[in-house]
């Protein structure tokens, strides 16, 4: 239809008959030349023109011109040849590029035009489609069709969709953790739970151990071909709040990326980080670093890892968003291609791509939100933390469970040797048994054993045969400064602090007999220490774990073991503690009359190594423990392992159990999850503030060796962040440590003496090759130190850190400063 033209004069009524053409093109005037809209007039319009003279007023209709206009538009994103449109069915055009397009045929007013794709780019790998493609043409050309060109959905491998991720074509679990292997839950406290499924899991292959057994080829061979059986895994209501992020990122250049990584964590912070963890909820960005796997051997096998510089809060979602990254050559890196689907808003008909779509948008407008845009993005996800409850709670139950058994009573004891000076530091040496409820699924709970759940759908562990018992060794020194001689049993007494002594790395009860750690100490301080063996992951474990690094699926005996060991541990604390424990036996009683040789107003917890790792969690636990210290600690053993030369045993074993270096990386992060369960990654946010139910708070100092090569202090930074320790300042000569800002959201100690818990660096100095003296900083890598002298054992012999130890495991500790206006050497 054309519009009539009238002829202008000077009068509104004929100004106002223009009002239907210029609507057409937006530039409608008022009557006065101003920008005001001109009250709505009725047009009609013909198929002819008009002209009217002007002297006599008559009118003369002519037929107007034919106006043909073209039809045209964009292409965006044509990578390949062969693209082929159509208008109307006809009028073919061939791209073979992205630009601007113009169909040779221009069509007259008022007719319609339909853009459709005729023949789709050659190879099969993009799929093109047609935005605004349909109308009527009007007065001027039609320039505003877009065709878009992306990933072909159809190419994408959905088949295994249900159980493992499209988003990371590279490998079926990731990226991870990741919620799409979640399932919503009316039944837990994140409202989601773990669904990991078997097909999906890493298989392992048969190890040959009898040489390591010292037993003759072939004759203890272990089983293969069993995947990793996720029951366990998926009774979490989400993952570790320490929990390793993992995905692959092919052509990945960190630096040319600008990603923090364990030096310059705090680049995570900022605007412009191409790696950016989000908290869901807040919104808050959280601290983190990444690193690529430097235990891979080829570039398609190296996941890209990103650890938590404070650990994750339980029960809350995270958003990990990948942004900027880019190759060796300074080029942006392609996203998958289901990535690029949803980025970049490709349709498609696929249901398994489709109900995914809503969540995906979700993310976008939650970035978009916080500033980070979806254009830029090579990857984003989202994980949920498990929730305080699920991550303690097995753990609390057996407690609160065991204590309801004794009611006011201590706990049974036999005492089954005394000896006698057995060093220049005691007086008096005392071994026994006491008994324990058992919450495990064999008699005596014997390594390899795991939680018994008689009532399963609780998911809480119950003792076993409903009053089922193990014996759990003890091992308690007198000092002499309690009592002067063992053979002089009424001298004089000063009753000894009472405090729990944790070992190390594979370690049993015995090591409390040993001489700086504990001996001087005790001594020196006049400690009582008592100790059992930390069973889950003592000496008494060693087949157990030599067996499961080569089947993962039974580390959940480790884990529960650890847990009964922890349970153990607090008995041993009760009896410390208790006017009818110990105390009430003669072996532990001095002096004329006899009297303890035990204070029992307070019992106190002090752990090296694996002790101080372990010794977290006791102490988050403990009604009766409210002060611990622990040695060259760290936590969280997904983190740990690859930094400790004392995995270099069993790597070998896990490495030829499980073959493909994917699987092995799934594994370090998925077995944190119930890992978690016996040791401090699990128990951080309880061990110092808000406290675990029926639980008192607690306060502790860390002891951390820099440059430690059995306990990486990386570990033990993030532990201080998450429990809120503070610092000594200066933490570490200038220009030891290769941190862009070294202990980085760690607060310092402003006076001393502190009230509150604390982190202190020993130092042993720089590394002298030529005396074979000093440390030198650690890797940045995920591997290590093995340069210089391995400072693990130092803290423990330092006069300072003794006296420190002291002043803080008593009633109403504090921390004091044994190293001035200087920082804490270990020489």
């Amino acid at each position: 239809m054309i519009l009539r033209r009238p002829t202008l004069t000077a009068t509104c009524s004929l100004s106002l008959a223009l009002t239907a053409l210029t609507a057409l093109t937006a530039l409608t005037t008022g009557c006065d030349g101003s920008d005001e809209d001109p009250p709505p007039q009725e047009t009609t319009t013909s198929s002819t023109d008009s002209s009217t003279d002007t002297e006599t007023g008559t009118t003369t209709e002519t037929d107007p011109p034919d106006e043909d206009h073209s039809v045209g538009g964009e292409v965006v994103g044509l990578q390949g040849m062969g693209l082929v449109l159509q208008n109307n069915g006809g009028d073919d055009l061939t791209i073979d590029a992205s630009g601007d397009f113009t169909f040779p045929t221009a069509l007259p007013q008022g007719s319609p035009y339909a853009v459709t794709i005729l023949t789709q780019p050659e190879g099969g790998a993009q799929r093109c489609w047609v935005e605004q493609g349909v109308g009527t043409m009007g007065p001027v050309d039609v320039s505003n069709v877009r065709v878009r060109c992306d990933i072909d959905p159809s190419t994408i491998d959905v088949t295994s969709a249900d159980r493992c991720d499209i988003l990371d074509p590279g490998y079926c679990l990731f990226p991870f953790p990741n919620d799409h292997f979640t399932v919503p839950s009316a039944d837990t406290d994140t409202g989601r739970r773990v669904a990991l499924d078997v097909a999906s899991m890493p298989v392992n292959a048969p190890v040959d151990l009898s040489g390591l057994l010292g037993l003759p080829p072939g004759t203890y061979v272990t089983e293969g071909d069993l995947p990793l059986n996720p029951a366990e895994w998926n009774r979490n209501d989400g993952f570790s709040p320490g929990q390793m992020i993992l995905t692959l990122v092919p052509g990945l250049d960190l630096a040319q990326s600008g990603v923090g990584g364990i030096t310059h964590m705090e680049r995570s912070l900022q605007v412009s980080s191409p790696v950016v963890v989000l908290d869901a909820d807040t919104g808050e960005r959280h601290l983190v670093w990444a690193e690529l796997d430097s235990y891979a051997t080829t570039d398609a096998t190296r996941a890209f890892i990103i650890h938590a510089g404070t650990n994750f809060r339980e029960g809350h979602r995270y958003i990990v968003a990948l942004r900027d990254l880019r190759g060796a050559d300074g080029l942006p890196l392609e996203p998958s291609p289901a990535f690029r689907v949803y980025r970049d808003a490709v349709p498609s008909d696929i249901p398994a791509i489709e109900d995914r779509r809503p969540h995906m948008e979700e993310l976008f407008a939650r970035l978009d939100a916080l500033g980070v845009d979806r254009e830029n993005l090579y990857l984003t996800w989202d994980f949920t933390v498990a929730s305080e409850r699920n991550l303690s709670e097995r753990m609390l139950h057996i407690r609160d469970d065991a204590f309801a058994t004794l009611g006011q009573a201590a706990p049974a004891f036999t005492v089954t040797s005394v000896t006698q000076n057995p060093d220049a530091n005691r007086s008096r040496r005392i071994q026994g048994t006491f008994t324990v409820p058992n919450y495990l699924n064999q008699d005596g709970g014997v390594s390899g054993a795991s939680f018994n759940y008689a009532q399963p759908d609780d998911g809480l562990p119950d003792q076993l045969g409903g009053t089922g018992t193990l014996e759990a060794n003890f091992i308690c020194n007198i000092p002499r400064a309690a009592l002067a001689d063992g053979n002089v049993p009424d001298g004089p007494v000063v009753p000894g602090r009472a405090a729990i002594y944790g070992h190390g790395q594979q370690g049993a009860a015995s090591q409390v007999n040993g001489g700086a750690a504990t001996g001087e100490l005790s001594n020196q301080y006049n400690y009582v220490f008592c100790a059992t063996d930390f069973i889950g992951m003592a000496e008494s474990d060693d087949l157990n774990i030599v067996n499961l690094v080569t089947d993962f699926t039974r580390i959940n005996t480790l884990a529960d073991r650890l847990q009964q060991g922890l349970l153990n541990n607090l008995f041993l604390a009760r009896l410390l503690v208790h006017a009818d424990g110990f105390v009430s036996h003669s072996a532990f009683q001095g002096g004329s009359p006899a009297q303890p040789l035990i204070d029992t107003s307070e019992v106190f917890y002090y752990g090296i190594s694996q002790g101080g790792i372990l010794g977290g969690a006791l102490v988050a636990i403990s009604q009766d423990i409210k002060r611990g210290v622990l040695g060259v600690p760290g936590m969280n053993y997904s983190l740990l392992l690859d930094r400790a030369t004392g995995f270099d045993d069993l790597r070998p074993l896990m490495d030829t159990a499980y073959g493909n270096e994917i699987d092995r990386r799934f594994i370090f992060s998925a077995i944190q999850m119930l890992w978690d369960r016996g040791e401090s990654n699990a128990y951080a946010q309880h061990m110092t503030g808000d406290p675990l139910p029926n639980t008192p708070p607690h306060e502790v100092l860390l002891h951390v060796a820099f440059g430690d090569h059995q306990v990486t202090h990386w570990s033990a930074d993030v532990e201080a962040r998450t429990i809120g320790a503070f610092i000594h300042d200066p933490a570490i000569t200038a220009g030891r440590s290769e941190d862009v800002t070294p202990y980085f959201g760690i607060p310092s100690i402003d006076d001393y003496p502190y009230a509150g818990s604390a982190i202190f660096i020993w130092d042993t100095g720089p590394f002298d090759d030529a005396t074979n003296t000093g440390t030198p900083p650690p890797p940045s890598i995920n591997q290590p130190p093995r340069d210089g002298v391995d400072p693990h054992s130092r803290p423990r012999v330092q006069p300072g850190a003794r006296q420190q130890i002291s002043e803080f495991l008593k009633t109403n500790g504090v921390v004091i400063n044994p190293c001035g206006n200087a920082p804490c050497m270990a020489p």
